[in-house]
């Protein structure tokens, strides 16, 4: 991607840097004006992108055909563009307004001292809007259309790039969900910053009757007027440059009003709260009903509840499998709003409160039926999407599906404390069971990682070391205390599949992520007909 934006700008640099309609332009700012130019169409570029991965209706339509599962980072490298250009582009042109300065106050006679002055003659052909010695670099900053309209939405990047950080997302959503819409006064702004003529050209008129190239030393002659009998006599004309930026975004835009109005008409559809179940961990169970909900294994919905915030939506997991006749998710308490909601859901209330869902989006867990191998790695409450999985293989069991094409799942999951394994245990136990009766007992592998625990847990665990089932679970495999050794499994995995295409799937913290996509890599092999191993991840 930083690939593409140099190439772009080198091209705009080159293209402004050489083009005779600025020719007297240049003749003022120099260099500076290829600089802010050729950011300013980069930024065009990025703008026209930026919106593009967050239109989920679109991804989720798009996702048979094209990966589209690094829309978020994607998102997030288009973001920190903007943000590189943002400065060059303004470091630019306060250059650009240094020297339209310097060239106004300017009494040599000089090339961009005569073109300083040209308002002088009472024409409004002028080529720079400095036109007295007393206007500043502030001046024009803040009290011209382009100067405060690029300050505005310089602002309102600096403030969405910020509250994006992980630290701000993690621990006050709510400052990253608002300063987030301030991408509305951004796209607003962005077309009205480059008019009322900062940047002045030559006009294609006038260059065909004053050609620049022949004519410019004829501007610097003091008796121009008294002998000038050649076709330079006339001064150059000079116009705006008219604003383009609206061309490069109309389209994203329009595409991201339809989805709002698309999520909108969708948000107002009945949600029914058939059933709430609070597991340990203070970990929340909705069961919930929608016509015409349509879901597939790993999507993921966004939910708002009117009764703590009318604004807010928050992403979750769908938990149950495509076969059953209701959708459910299950919510950690993690913040202040999934606190508020669990609190809302726990009192005692005669009516339910109300809530709201947007409908399904498609995620890389998706292809997880495309594999004749799958790894699926949870840490704590990224298990979410495997309990669909895993529930939607206890139906196709249940009903003999004889065209699954998966033939062997791992399945890993991280947890810090032994609350967290209890409301997943049953869907194991029963997987093992169907599994066991049908013949398939090896068909899952599972794994459960402890990685937090206290002397009185291992002491029990130690006494108890002998029995049939797991103490920690009540499950038949023995929970593991520590973390996995990534280097042992994907060796275990390649060795028992040594021609297949694993994938690998990944519900879990950035960290995680950059372990298993190592592991991937060092453990795929280089032949083509032997083992493959495919890294997906979650990403919201």
């Amino acid at each position: 991607w930083l690939g593409i934006n140099i190439f772009l700008f080198t091209y705009y640099f080159l293209f402004f840097d050489r083009d005779e309609r600025y020719f007297y332009t240049r003749a003022i700012l120099g260099s500076a004006l290829a600089w802010a130019r050729a950011s300013a169409k980069c930024l065009n570029f990025n703008s026209m992108l930026i919106l593009l991965p967050v239109c989920r209706n679109l991804l989720s339509f798009l996702r048979g055909t094209c990966s589209l599962d690094h829309t978020l980072a994607f998102h997030k490298l288009v973001a920190y563009t903007l943000a590189l250009l943002t400065a060059v582009h303004t470091i630019a042109h306060l250059f650009n307004l240094e020297r339209y300065n310097s060239s106004q106050q300017a009494m040599d006679g000089s090339l961009p001292a005569v073109l300083s002055k040209m308002h002088l003659q009472g024409s409004n052909k002028w080529l720079n809007p400095i036109h007295s010695n007393q206007t500043t670099v502030e001046y024009m900053a803040f009290t011209t259309i382009p100067g405060l309209t690029g300050v505005i939405i310089t602002l309102v990047l600096i403030l969405m790039v910020t509250s994006s950080t992980e630290f701000i997302r993690r621990n006050y959503f709510e400052v990253f969900w608002y300063t987030h819409h301030l991408f509305l006064i951004y796209f607003a702004g962005l077309p009205s910053s480059p008019r009322s003529g900062l940047v002045r050209g030559q006009t294609e008129e006038s260059i065909k009757e004053v050609h620049p190239h022949h004519c410019a030393q004829y501007l610097t002659h003091n008796d121009k007027d008294k002998h000038c009998s050649h076709s330079c006599c006339k001064d150059p004309e000079f116009g705006s440059i008219p604003a383009e930026s609206w061309k490069w975004v109309l389209a994203p835009v329009l595409l991201y009003i339809f989805e709002r109005i698309l999520r909108v008409w969708r948000a107002r559809q009945k949600v029914v709260v058939t059933k709430v179940v609070m597991h340990p961990a203070r970990v929340l169970e909705l069961q919930m009903q929608k016509r015409g909900f349509r879901m597939e294994v790993g999507q993921y919905i966004f939910v708002n509840c009117p009764a703590i915030s009318l604004l807010e939506w928050h992403p979750f997991t769908l938990t149950s499998a495509p076969e059953e006749d209701f959708f459910s998710i299950h919510i950690r308490a993690a913040g202040d709003w999934t606190e508020r909601l669990i609190d809302t859901f726990q009192q005692q209330q005669l009516e339910m409160p109300r809530i709201k869902v947007d409908d399904p989006f498609g995620t890389a867990s998706e292809d997880v039926f495309q594999y004749e191998v799958a790894m699926l790695v949870g840490a704590g409450i990224g298990v979410t999407p495997f309990a669909s999985i895993l529930k939607s293989l206890w139906y196709k069991f249940q009903q003999g599906d004889q065209n699954l094409k998966t033939k062997k799942i791992y399945f890993y999951w991280l947890c810090r404390d032994t609350g967290a394994f209890a409301w997943f245990n049953d869907l194991l136990a029963s997987l093992e069971q169907k599994m066991a009766e049908s013949g398939k007992a090896d068909f899952l592998t599972y794994r459960l990682f402890l990685t937090g625990w206290d002397t009185s847990i291992a002491n029990n665990v130690a006494l108890r070391f002998d029995t049939a089932v797991d103490t920690v679970t009540g499950l038949r495999h023995k929970t593991i205390f520590g973390r996995p050794m990534w280097n042992s499994e994907f060796t275990a995995v390649a060795a028992a599949h040594p021609r297949s295409v694993v994938g690998v799937f990944l519900c879990g913290p950035g960290a995680l992520a950059k372990s298993l996509q190592k592991s991937c890599h060092q453990h795929s092999s280089l032949d083509p007909r032997k083992v493959k191993f495919y890294f997906n991840k979650e990403n919201f």
